[in-house]
């Protein structure tokens, strides 16, 4: 197995999993923001694993560009599905990535105000990972706004598994 069918492999099991913890958060909680002024609403923070799929994008481009604004959506529900079609938009592309493309180098971030040579592949593994630790910020608001936390690695306290 490649290491590009192995990132694959583990960004559709991810996906899955951060869908069940999306459709988790009932419909009419979307606004639900914990205490702090530099804290997300519920349907914002979904907002940012769409965002993430436009890292891919930009990572199959060539080209990282960070900027413009957060997109907008009327409700949680319409988040969801922004971000599953962008899922099925995105695989094919990563999927027909050559060996060379998807290990080729580009510009991207590094740290504050500062640029470097990355390899693509290692952009969508921080792609990835960045989006399970906000999936995990999205099950902490799950618990919070009263809803279950389904099983993510194991069980939960609200899906056991025995």
């Amino acid at each position: 197995m490649t290491e590009k069918e192995m990132f694959l492999n583990n960004w559709q099991r991810e996906f899955g999993t951060t869908m069940k913890i999306l459709k988790s958060m009932p419909a009419d909680k979307g606004s639900f923001k914990p205490a702090g002024d530099k804290l997300r609403t519920a349907k914002e923070l979904a907002t940012v694993f769409v965002l993430e799929l436009g890292i891919v994008d930009m990572v199959v481009k060539g080209k990282i560009d960070f900027g413009g604004p957060m997109p907008s959506f009327a409700t949680l529900a319409d988040v969801l599905k922004a971000y599953e079609g962008k899922q099925k938009e995105m695989v094919p592309k990563v999927q027909a990535m050559s060996e060379a493309d998807y290990n080729a180098k580009i510009s991207a971030p590094v740290g504050p105000k500062q640029m470097g040579e990355v390899r693509r592949a290692d952009m969508l593994w921080m792609m990835l990972n960045d989006s399970i630790h906000h999936r995990g910020q999205f099950s902490i608001y799950l618990r919070l706004a009263g809803a279950k936390v389904p099983s993510i690695y194991g069980p939960s306290g609200d899906e056991p598994w025995m």
